[in-house]
């Protein structure tokens, strides 16, 4: 008997995710600080990694259960718990296209920053996420955006023109970022489009060391830009991708100083009242 392996589940835990998140960490507070979140609050963070926007919703006194599909990552993530002595809030392995073993109307928020845009069954996120949320709640995400010219959206763009197409009938996770198509997903769902707001944020990469640097964490820990260098490889692009990526990221760095790394990047917020 074969197991099938989920592609999805098999790129998150393909690197390590961490290594980018620890660059991530005070921008996932300030997002949170935002989100009116009150003590007692029952939110679902879905696809949080690590706990990136978790944690400081938990510190904000809310009960909060994360599910993320990489194993590795829900580890992290309840070890960091643990380490910060947070006794409300915990994280399980699952896959937003199927929230299997979360009841409806469970949990006052879901928040979603660049995680559930990820899953390959956009119509069942939206679906999933509508359904766990109590009547009255609201659904929070943050989303890429697709061509935009920050950061992340330039990172995937160069990436995949290193790559061989990808399988036929897959949706690419950056429609997430497109608002009509935000509104058909929760449409479909049951959500009017009047529920559904959306405004352009930022999201700041800080890291103490240099730009190029972190490229080679990219490089090293995140799946999708793992793949391309493999992809590359192959070719005896690598260099040629590596430059690419390094030039990139220097010209977007705003720290300042050439030995630390300061990189905003724009993302659509989506807010829906259910």
């Amino acid at each position: 008997m074969t197991t099938t392996i989920n592609p999805n589940k098999a790129l998150w835990e393909k690197g390590d995710f961490t290594k980018l998140a620890e660059c991530m960490r005070e921008s996932g507070a300030e997002l949170v600080s935002k989100l009116s979140i009150k003590p007692g609050m029952r939110i679902l963070d879905l696809g949080g990694g690590d706990g990136t926007t978790a944690l400081p919703a938990a510190k904000l006194g809310a009960e909060v259960l994360g599910i993320d599909i990489a194993r590795n990552l829900v580890e992290a993530a309840n070890r960091r718990a643990k380490e910060e002595g947070l006794k409300n809030f915990v994280t399980r392995e699952g896959d937003a296209c199927d929230l299997k073993d979360v009841a409806d109307d469970s949990f006052d928020l879901v928040v979603s920053i660049f995680g559930a845009m990820f899953a390959p069954k956009p119509f069942d996120v939206a679906k999933e996420m509508v359904r766990v949320t109590r009547p009255g709640g609201r659904i929070v995400m943050g989303n890429w955006i697709p061509g935009d010219p920050t950061l992340v959206a330039q990172i995937l763009k160069i990436s995949s023109s290193y790559t061989p197409p990808p399988p036929e009938g897959f949706i690419s996770p950056m429609l997430w970022g497109v608002e009509s198509n935000v509104i058909e997903r929760f449409g479909k769902a049951g959500i009017e489009k009047e529920n559904i707001s959306f405004k352009r944020e930022t999201f700041t990469f800080r890291a103490p060391f240099p730009p190029s640097q972190f490229v080679e964490r990219f490089r090293l820990y995140y799946g999708p830009t793992m793949n391309a260098f493999e992809a590359a490889e192959k070719n005896g692009k690598a260099e040629e991708l590596k430059r690419e990526l390094i030039n990139l990221f220097n010209a977007q760095n705003k720290s300042g100083s050439p030995n630390t790394t300061s990189i905003p990047a724009t993302y659509l917020q989506v807010s829906v009242k259910v």
